[in-house]
């Protein structure tokens, strides 16, 4: 018994429908709109081939005299082109020289944009004005003096711990300042010279708060140097440096130094017994 034996071929064709611009299908080879004429068996195709049917060698079984079956296979690309089409509500294309109007965002009238130009220009200038009195505020604060050289800006002294016709040296911002104690003689004796003959005419009285205390900066008015205490030809403070010499006032009498010793700004605090210098 004769055994059969299958092939099986394949082709690739080109497409055989493409569609046109507007969607409908461009078939080169096959007629959509003719239509069979009519035969016997009322299938619409007749006796001729079918021009719409493959052939057999392009598809179908086919047994060959060898006893050899053929099955082909026909493989076609599709046959509709899609062509993608954007949707777009793009606007209608003028012409170049054609130019917007502007009309809708002018102002109507040259008082109104005025008034929006003077506002504008006013909000920069406070704007301006604020930024600027902040920034020389910051810089004048970074000049003033800090918390530790404001608390040494005053001083107390207690008054019960200088006895009469004691002297005592307080430092007072980097300076010495000197405290005396005078005795009731001292005060009869500073206040019975003359002072409007003096070098610097200044009275005792002008040169004190209450009679008994004298307070004073102990800085030599001739080069700033410190005097000592009790020392000198009038009984006061005596300059070794160039030999000023000053009374128990504290008051230029002989020597080099232009004027008295400076008098510091300070009060008395009568309900602690203290001395506030600065």
């Amino acid at each position: 018994m004769a055994s059969v034996r299958s092939a099986t071929k394949a082709f690739t064709l080109p497409p055989t429908v493409r569609a046109l611009p507007s969607g409908v299908p461009s078939a080169k080879y096959i007629n959509l709109n003719a239509r069979a004429p009519a035969d016997e068996h009322g299938h619409g195709h007749g006796s001729t081939h079918r021009s719409d049917r493959p052939p057999k060698w392009a598809a179908g079984i086919q047994l060959s005299s060898g006893g050899f079956s053929t099955k082909t296979f026909t493989t076609v690309s599709p046959t509709v082109n899609f062509q993608p089409r954007l949707l777009h509500t793009s606007a209608r294309n003028d012409d170049a020289s054609h130019a917007p109007s502007f009309k809708a965002y002018q102002p109507s009238s040259s008082s109104t944009n005025r008034a929006v130009s003077y506002f504008m220009v006013g909000s920069m200038g406070v704007l301006s004005a604020s930024v600027a009195k902040s920034t020389v505020t910051e810089f004048l604060g970074t000049l003033s003096a800090s918390a530790d050289v404001l608390a040494l800006a005053k001083v107390e002294v207690e008054l019960a711990s200088i006895p009469e016709g004691k002297n005592s040296i307080i430092k007072w911002r980097g300076k010495p300042v000197f405290v005396r104690h005078r005795t009731q003689d001292e005060v009869s004796e500073a206040r019975s010279e003359d002072w409007k003959t003096m070098r610097d005419p200044e009275s005792d009285e002008s040169r004190v708060k209450k009679p008994e205390w004298l307070v004073m900066v102990g800085i030599c008015t001739h080069l700033g140097c410190v005097p000592i205490g009790e020392a000198g030809d009038f009984g006061g403070w005596f300059c070794p440096c160039h030999g000023s010499h000053y009374d128990i006032s504290g008051r230029i009498r002989k020597g080099p130094a232009p004027l008295n010793l400076e008098i510091p700004a300070y009060e008395f605090n009568e309900a602690e017994g203290k001395l506030v210098i600065g």
